[in-house]
């Protein structure tokens, strides 16, 4: 496809701008062949014209795809050309904080101006191992692929870092050497890493300084040579130096400052050490303050001072070496400050008695005068005679100056040599890697000789660059067989002939040099006549006749001819020189000494710098005076084709540094800036080489899987190759842009992103007819559901308009109907309404004339009792507003008084000791709020006695008014009788009349009185009322306000109480970590002791190189412990004594490795008893915790205490049957001594019955304990009906029930420890043994009793379950009553009776259902407990008879008749014990332990049986109680343990079988020690087997710290095994096919996603942990061990995969985010098919699942981001960050996330507090712990197999 056919309509170009450079551009309409404008719209919308040029009609640059924008490698642009590279870096820089790309076999690294969390020890391990492409681009990458290099190759590699200044170049430099010290480690102690990362600042001091472009500028080159021995360690170093800037010393520009050492030494002129150097401020002095910015923001130089003497100290200069530099230093500052006077127009004098001058001399121990002297003389030699000429001031300051840079250049070759000196090592050194850390190319407004030198050596440097990438890109090609065709790159021979070759640049300089007459004039006169017009790359100026122009190959360079020569000399005053020989100071002399003894001088270079000499050769006599005048030309010649030399022996690494911007801001981009080093430090021609030929390159994998969409079914055949080739056939018809390699498809720049165009068009158009098919069936389902929806509404409408006719029909009728009846009801009630009237009218008229007869008669008996209530109104009135008055006046005072109390608890509540005296009292509240409880319980009954007094009086009063009723009734009555006297009260009416008047004028004024005063009275009591209620509401708000407090109070302390509950065990698992490091730290040093010893014994033998890489952080897997017993002693003895005659100048190392392992032991026993504490406090909280959960326990204590006196007498009487048996054994009887009648047989039989009686006992003892458990439950019921559930049980009482608990438990020990008599040999007693059989049936007994002492107890602790959950209904119970009451209270007293003897009824019924559920419960014991008296009873009848059959005496046999019968063999009783001699221990340890192989024994055998042997033979040792026995086998177990894990330590079956074994036996010594708490699971059989006369206590601590070691051992071996899947399996592999898709990589190919033969796939990582848990179950490891086990495998996998995540941007998209959620899924479900859900694995996926989600939920509004803040709690701030800045889109149609949505994120995520570490640690292992697991299987039926050689063991 021609390239004009891709300029169509939208295409996107690069155009050029003045100030961005280039900007992007979209074409507004199809290019045309023979247009001369374009038609553009640039970005911010504007139309522009782009004219083509007519000469060459040059098409501006495409732009890529936005699908690639922002790769990791330039090379992997579709389009390669400048503005795409400069766009791709601005992107990464700016939006996704990138500062490292690739660029081939080039790192670009710009500088972010800003610190980064990148060069961490978890990112140095992260690279550490991976392949260069594999991970995000890094300058740890590139030093990783050197040493991968240097091993795999043993090929010398070299990292040449270059840049302007500013651009980072000695940061670089410096974090390639630390990842080299972290990774490699060093092969000695003497810390050779450590002194390499020390140089640094001691260089850094003394060779760097401020500029305008950099605050810590390196003003040297310098070549570190890192040195390796055979194994790649480091061993040693080498520096070399280039060209130091020793005019800096004397002058600096404006605002630059100079070395920083001289300003550390004024900084710290206050120091007693320093005082005699007689410093002050940098301002002070001449040298330090030229450039007037003497301080560093952010820097402190006091401090690097002491940073600097630490480096020195480190590296072996000692503190005398130390001050004379410092004196050296000093005398320099002092001596520029020595002022020179005019004496004539050709002489000068520094004045008498000069300060300056006199502290000079002093300090360099010189006279005086001599150096006043020779500061304004010279010396002249002439052939006869010699002359001293005084010299003007300006020589004489000149000379001045010339003599400080001469010395300070001597004391930096001091300096640097003893720096080699310190880094230098005895080993031989089999490989190094050089870091070059060199100045770039430089063009400043005036550039003299240093920018020429700094120049030339970038050009010798780009030479070698372009002739190395020419190299490795024609290796690429004939390695895929592709027809290679010279590419024409730029060579920038001519000009490095220009400079060096003969009659060049330099030779013409020297030569100039030695001419009497010699100018810079007649130089560059000499220049222009040899080169101009005649070289092509040399110009001269047009203005200037002292300058010339030279066309490097970054840019053109005019230099000023002004200084050439004299920098090239670099004259120093001879008779200043020998001035300073003669010193007294032997430092001084020291200096000068060295440059006469130098064959290769270190003379000075251009411009005031030098070089340290690389190599030392004898030299001729007389060849040191011509040396020494060689000129800097030369000098720098020749070390820099040293240097040259150098790289090209070596593979070469290229970095180049960029500055991004000029004002040091963080973060930002300056494209004029960055364009112009992109060209000067060969990034450009990089990419022009790889433009030029065939720059994409894909694997036919990688394309099939990218443009499987652009290919048709039939299109697709087997073989992946030839599909290819089709399929490519017919998308590029032209031949020429793509060609096939042997496993890559190359193709010509432009042609990936025609593919990608391609592939995007045939995606959109799939999308948009996804897209059509999906709208026409939602447009489809949309049309039927309203088609069926208008259906529906026409069906109701028809309904409803049908019972609307319907409606109508039967209103129509009914109206009728209507109508006819309500025109008879208005007729006929027209006619009862007149008759009514009619009726009414009659019955008014005759009722008014009746009452005016009664109301006469009335009215005068109402007036009396009107005016007797009202006199009396009025008393009542009087008395109640007195009354009234008084009780408000009291209010009043009340209230004032409250208020100020009030005022006075609110001031208290705010003060803190308030607070604390709560804190203090809070029990003694609590007590005051239960008396107050029981007062309100008290003052409600009060209450209900009160209401019901009420009540009765209430009654009364009812009665009393039915009376009153009754007398009104009956007054009723003679008032009718009075009527008849109306006639004679006739003649009152008229008097009557006239007092009526009177009496209503005065009724009206007494009324018109009375309302006036009840409206102030209804005032007064609205007022009161008022009152009253701003009290209830302050009443109210008080009391809220407490019980708030309470409440807050109440949490307070339990959330303080979880707090430190959750603290205690964080410091537990603390703790635990910190001891089991300590036990990996004291293990390492162990390892290392072993390998000194071994290479002591093996220090003749020289073994070969190899080539596997040793991992720095990689230990030993063993360690070897030394235990206090009399063998380990003696061989310990023996080994050292060995050692001491091989190899006795190791045993100061020895005794210091002794000393720093018994430290190690004490620091391990103070841990332990740390961690002891630390799990005493943890119990000691969690039975606090569960005292206050557990306050009622009356009815258990009870209950224990009646046990606990049954269990004395029970255990009293069999004392004494006990003691009884013994007398009657004792006793000699005769031979029918076991007939019936004897007394052994009454004895026996009365122990029978007493059994009987003693079971009947119990029985009633019983009945007893239940009764008494119902009382006491009936009166907990009682206690609790006075309180309230939110009240806690008195501190006191929780005392009490310790105390009665620990009583309890101790007199259960008695009990246990009179049961177990000590072992006696009855035979002695029994010398016949006739009566043997009989005390071991009563033994029995004994144990079966025990044993149901110990089931008694089990279901003493269920019943005490059952009671508590009885407490809690009887709680519950108490609340539903309180509820109840308050109903009740509510209710009228008739329907209160009957509802709360309904209460009481439910509830007895309740508790007789209750009581007989238990009387049931104890019928089923009670039958239980007879059963088994009957089974014990015959057991012992059985004992009973076979004893009388065994113990027949001889006479009996004799006597009676022989009766023929069949005896049965007894089978022997084993006690699980195995019997060994003492020389066979050697035999045992090596066939159980070194030669046992784990396979046959997981298969064949039981679980753990190499522990049980062991365990019977230590039994065994204890039975014959032999200490030394036991303590030998113990420390041989350990030891031989410990040598097979150091000899198979990466054997996972061996590591995993012995961690098994171990802990097998750990749990042995615990389950047999004879603890109680390790005997509750033990039957009585594996009670007996306890060992009975050592504690091994001390062994088992020993045992459980190798435990942690295999433990660790195991998780490092599977941790090495999955680490190679983990990546593959979980990232690259794509376990959903043709989810993501493939995108466009670069020279560093990335390892193939797609799953080829020999690749990891996520099946491969479930298979290697079905192996891991059915290797371990058939070792028969704890379960809750291999929970741990695989909780930390978990961890590893979710680590190392969320940590690649983090470092590889092509995996951050949606796709790859739906692959990781999918392999998580995978992991989960192989979880739950094992059971191991509750193991924590799970959890510890969670980072990794959240940032799966993070890559596929939406990322563009507010809202998804507070989803994302509020989803990703697992994961930190900063790996939120970093996983949004990597989000890469696979597919156009995806968007990457804006920068403003990341600063959304981080606003909102700012104050979390967390670790700003971006990377999980995948070497932290979890806190093991190894919970007691006993076994259930009898030692005495274990059987040794043959195949175990193990045949000298006796069972016992």
């Amino acid at each position: 496809m021609a390239a004009s056919e891709l300029y169509t309509k939208h295409a996107r170009v690069w155009i050029p701008d003045a100030e961005e450079v280039w900007k992007s551009a979209e074409l507004l309409k199809d290019y045309k062949q023979g247009d001369a404008l374009l038609q553009l719209r640039l970005d911010d919308g504007t139309d522009v014209e782009h004219k083509l040029d007519p000469k060459t009609k040059n098409l501006p640059h495409l732009r890529n795809p936005d699908i690639l924008v922002g790769e990791n490698d330039l090379t992997a642009l579709s389009y390669l050309h400048e503005p795409a590279i400069l766009h791709n870096l601005k992107v990464r820089f700016m939006d996704s904080k990138l500062i490292y790309t690739y660029c081939g076999i080039v790192l670009v690294a710009i500088n972010p101006y800003e610190t980064l969390p990148i060069y961490g020890a978890d990112i140095i391990n992260a690279y550490s191992g991976q392949n260069m492409g594999d991970m995000d681009p890094h300058i740890f990458a590139v030093a990783e692929e050197s040493y991968k290099q240097m091993a795999r190759d043993e090929r010398n590699q070299s990292i040449i870092v270059s840049g302007e200044s500013g651009a980072g170049k000695t940061v670089s430099a410096k974090y390639a050497m630390r990842y080299f010290a972290t990774v490699s480690g060093s092969a000695s102690e003497t810390n050779v890493e450590e002194k390499v990362l020390a140089s640094n600042p001691i260089m850094e001091s003394i060779g760097n300084a401020k500029t305008t472009r950099n605050d810590n500028s390196s003003r040297f080159g310098k070549y570190i040579e890192i040195g390796f021995d055979k194994k790649y360690q480091i061993i040693g170093a080498n520096m070399r130096t280039y060209l130091l800037e020793k005019s800096r010393v004397v002058f600096q520009a404006d605002d630059e400052r100079n070395y920083h050492i001289f300003y550390q030494l004024c900084a710290s002129a206050q120091l007693p050490e320093l005082k005699v150097l007689k410093l002050g401020q940098a301002t002070n002095f001449h040298y330090t303050k030229q450039g007037r910015s003497p301080v560093i923001d952010g820097v402190d130089d006091a401090k690097e001072m002491v940073n600097t003497r630490h480096a020195c100290t480190l590296l072996g200069i000692s503190e005398p070496y130390q001050m004379g530099i410092f004196r050296i230093l000093a005398a320099i500052l002092h001596l520029g400050n020595v002022e020179i006077k005019d004496r004539d127009s050709d002489s000068s004098i520094v004045p008498p008695n000069n300060a300056h001058l006199t502290v000079f001399c002093d300090l360099m121990g010189v006279t005086y005068q001599d150096m006043s002297q020779w500061l304004c003389h010279k010396k002249l030699k002439t052939a006869a005679e010699t002359y001293i000429k005084p010299i003007p001031k300006l020589q004489a300051v000149n000379a001045r100056d010339a003599l400080a840079k001469h010395i300070y250049a001597k004391l930096f070759d001091w300096i640097v040599d003893h720096v080699n000196k310190a880094l230098r090592s005895t080993v031989n050194q089999n490989s190094f890697i050089g870091v070059l850390d060199i100045y770039g190319f430089e063009t400043f407004e005036i550039n003299s000789f240093e920018q020429f030198c700094i120049n030339y050596a970038n050009e010798k440097l780009q030479q070698q660059f372009n002739m190395h990438v020419f190299k490795l890109e024609q290796e690429e090609y004939m390695k895929e067989q592709i027809p290679w065709t010279l590419i024409d790159f730029y060579d920038n021979q001519p000009c490095i002939n220009l400079i060096e070759a003969k009659m060049g640049i330099l030779d013409l300089l020297d030569e100039e040099c030695r001419m009497p007459k010699g100018s810079d004039d007649t130089w560059a006169q000499k220049l222009y006549n040899t080169h101009l017009n005649k070289c092509a790359l040399f110009h001269k100026p047009r203005l200037s006749n002292k300058a010339f122009i030279i066309q490097h190959f970054a840019d053109k360079v005019e230099y000023q001819c002004d200084g050439f020569l004299e920098k090239n000399k670099d004259t120093v005053n001879e008779e200043q020189i020998t001035v300073l020989k003669t010193s007294k100071f032997e430092l001084l002399v020291e200096l000068f000494q060295d440059e006469e003894k130098a064959t290769t001088p270190t003379g000075p270079p251009p411009g005031g710098r030098t070089r340290l000499s690389v190599k030392q050769t004898k030299t001729r006599p007389g060849q040191t005076s011509r040396d020494h005048k060689k000129t800097v030309g030369l000098q720098f010649r020749n070390s820099l084709q040293l240097l040259m030399d150098t790289l090209n022996a070596t593979t070469p690494h290229y970095v180049r540094c960029i500055k991004p911007n000029d004002n040091k801001h963080p973060f930002t981009f300056d494209p004029s800036r960055a364009v112009q080093q992109l060209r000067a430090c060969g990034v450009l021609e990089t990419i022009r080489i790889s433009a030029a030929g065939f720059p994409s390159r894909w694997t036919y994998q990688e394309f099939f899987s990218r443009y499987r969409v652009l290919m048709k079914q039939k299109d697709v055949l087997s073989d992946r190759r030839l599909t290819c080739r089709n399929v490519l056939e017919k998308l590029i018809k032209d031949q020429d842009k793509y060609q096939f390699g042997k496993t890559k498809i190359f193709f010509r720049a432009g042609q990936v992103a025609y593919l990608e165009k391609l592939r995007a068009d045939k995606l959109r158009v799939a999308c948009i007819r996804i897209q059509k098919t999906i709208r026409s069936w939602l447009l489809r389902k949309k049309y039927l559901r309203m088609r069926s929806a208008a259906i529906t509404i026409q069906r109701y409408v028809r309904g409803y308009q049908a019972r609307c006719l319907a409606k109508f029909l039967r209103r129509t009728q009914a109206a009728v109907t209507i109508q006819k009846f309500q025109r008879m009801y208005r007729e006929r009630k027209r006619y009862r309404r007149m008759q009514a009237a009619s009726l009414v009218v009659q019955c008014m008229l005759r009722a008014y004339m009746a009452r005016q007869k009664y109301q006469a008669m009335l009215r005068e008996h109402k007036t009396i009792i009107i005016q007797k209530r009202v006199r009396g109104w009025l008393a009542r009135l009087h008395y109640k507003r007195s009354l009234e008055a008084v009780v408000y006046l009291q209010c009043c005072i009340r209230r004032m008084r409250a208020r100020r109390e009030l005022k006075k608890l609110k001031i208290e509540a705010r003060s803190v000791e308030h607070f604390k005296k709560l804190n203090i009292g809070m029990e003694n509240k609590i007590m005051q709020l239960q008396r107050k409880v029981d007062e309100q319980h008290k003052e409600k009954k009060a209450m209900t006695e009160r209401l019901n007094s009420l009540a009765n009086s209430y009654a009364v009063e009812s009665e009393k008014l039915r009376n009153e009723v009754e007398r009104l009734r009956l007054t009723e009555e003679e008032a009718r009788n009075n009527s008849n006297r109306i006639t004679t009260l006739l003649e009152e009416l008229a008097r009557l009349k006239k007092e009526l008047c009177d009496t209503q004028r005065d009724k009206r004024t007494i009324e018109e009185w009375a309302d006036k005063y009840k409206l102030e009275t209804e005032q007064l009591v609205a007022e009161l009322k008022e009152q009253n209620m701003l009290l209830k509401t302050e009443k109210d708000d008080l009391n809220r306000l407490i019980q708030e407090q309470n409440q807050e109070m109440t949490e307070k302390m339990e959330k303080a109480l979880v707090e430190e509950t959750k603290q205690l065990e964080c410091e537990l698992n603390e703790e635990r970590s910190r001891y089991q490091n300590l036990l990996t730290e004291h293990r390492r040093l162990e390892d290392r002791h072993d390998d000194l010893k071994e290479e002591m014994k093996l220090m003749v033998n020289i073994p070969k190189p190899g080539h596997r890489r040793t991992d720095s952080t990689h230990s030993s897997n063993e360690s070897e412990y030394t235990y206090n017993s009399e063998f380990a002693e003696s061989e310990e003895s023996a080994r050292g004594a060995e050692d001491v005659t091989k190899a006795p100048l190791d045993m100061s190392l020895f005794l210091k490795l002794q000393k720093r392992v018994t430290e190690l032991e004490q620091e391990k026993q103070s841990l332990q008893n740390e961690l002891d504490k630390k799990e005493e406090q943890a119990y000691r909280a969690r039975a606090r915790e569960e005292d206050e959960q557990n306050r009622v326990r009356g009815a258990e204590l009870e209950y224990e205490s009646l046990k606990r006196q049954e269990l004395d007498t029970e255990n009293k009487k069999l004392k004494n049957d006990l003691n009884e048996l013994r007398k009657a054994l004792s006793e000699k009887s005769p031979p029918g001594v076991t007939a019936p009648g004897s007394p052994a047989y009454k004895v026996v039989m009365e122990q029978l019955n007493s059994s009987n009686e003693e079971l009947e006992v119990r029985k009633e003892e019983v009945l007893i304990l239940r009764s008494q458990l119902v009382s006491q439950k009936e009166a907990i019921h009682q206690k609790e009906n006075k309180q309230t559930m939110t009240e806690a049980m008195p501190c006191m009482e929780d005392v009490h029930k310790m105390r009665d608990a620990g009583e309890i438990t101790q007199a259960y020990l008695a009990v246990k420890e009179s049961n177990r008599s000590p072992p006696q040999d009855y035979h002695v007693l029994n010398e016949d043994g006739e009566l043997w059989l009989v005390y071991e049936g009563l033994k029995e007994t004994n144990r079966l009793l025990e044993s149901q002492l110990q089931t008694l107890r089990k279901s003493h602790e269920n019943e005490t379950e059952v009671l508590r959950e009885e407490l809690q209904s009887v709680k519950e119970d108490n609340n539903r009553q309180q509820q109840l009451l308050a109903q009740n209270l509510q209710l009228p007293p008739e329907a209160r009776i009957e509802a709360s003897l309904q209460h009481e009824i439910t509830r007895l019924t309740n508790e007789n259902l209750d009581l007989m559920e238990q009387l049931e419960k104890q019928d089923k014991t009670v039958r239980k407990l007879k059963k088994q008296l009957k089974v014990f009873a015959k057991k012992i009848g059985e004992l009973e008879i076979s004893g009388q059959m065994e113990n027949v005496s001889p006479g009996q046999i004799i006597d009676e008749p022989i009766h023929p019968v069949n005896i049965p063999r007894k089978e022997k009783d084993f006690q699980g014990m195995l019997e060994y001699k003492k020389e066979d221990e050697s035999k045992l340890v090596k066939n159980l332990i070194l030669e046992l192989k784990p396979r046959g024994v997981a298969v064949n055998l039981i679980p753990g049986l190499p522990a049980y042997i062991l365990f019977m033979c230590l039994r065994h040792a204890d039975y014959i109680n032999d200490d030394q026995k036991v303590r030998t086998l113990l420390t041989s177990t350990i030891n031989g343990i410990k040598k097979i894990l150091k000899k198979r330590g990466d054997d996972y079956e061996t590591v995993s079988f012995w961690l098994s074994n171990t802990c097998r036996f750990l749990h042995c010594l615990k389950q047999y020690s004879g603890e109680e708490s390790f005997m509750k699971h033990n039957t009585p059989r594996q009670n007996e087997h306890c060992l009975s006369n050592f504690d091994l206590a001390e062994y088992r601590q020993v045992l459980s710290d190798l435990a942690i070691q295999i433990y660790q051992q195991l998780v490092k071996v599977m941790e090495n095994i999955l680490q190679p899947m983990i990546v593959s399996g979980m990232l690259e592999h794509e376990t959903i096919q043709g989810v993501s898709g493939v995108k466009p990589t670069g020279l560093r190919k990335r390892t193939s996603s797609i799953a080829d033969e020999g690749t990891y796939t996520l099946d491969s990582i479930l298979r290697q942990l079905n192996s891991f848990h059915s290797t371990m179950c058939q070792h028969g490891t704890d379960p809750e061990l291999i929970k741990q086990v695989i909780k930390q495998m978990f961890y590893i996998i979710g680590a190392v995969t969320l940590n690649n995540l983090l470092l590889r941007k092509d995996m951050c998209s949606w796709s790859k985010g739906m692959q990781i959620r999918y392999n998580v899924s995978q992991l989960e479900e192989w979880l739950r098919d094992k059971n191991l859900m509750t193991s924590g694995a799970k959890e510890t996926l969670e980072p990794l699942i959240q940032a799966a989600q993070l890559l596929q939920v939406k990322k563009k509004t507010d809202e998804d981001a507070e989803a994302i803040c509020s989803m990703c709690n697992a994961l930190s701030t900063a790996q939120i960050v970093k996983v949004l800045n990597l989000y890469t889109p696979v597919n156009e149609f995806e968007e990457r996330v804006s920068v403003s949505f990341i600063r959304t994120i981080q606003i909102r995520l700012r104050d979390r507090k967390e670790s700003p570490q971006l990377l999980m640690d995948t070497k932290n292992i979890y806190p093991v712990t190894f919970p007691f697991n006993p076994s259930s299987l009898a030692l005495e039926t274990i059987q040794i197999p043959s195949s175990l050689n193990l045949l000298f063991l006796t069972r016992v």
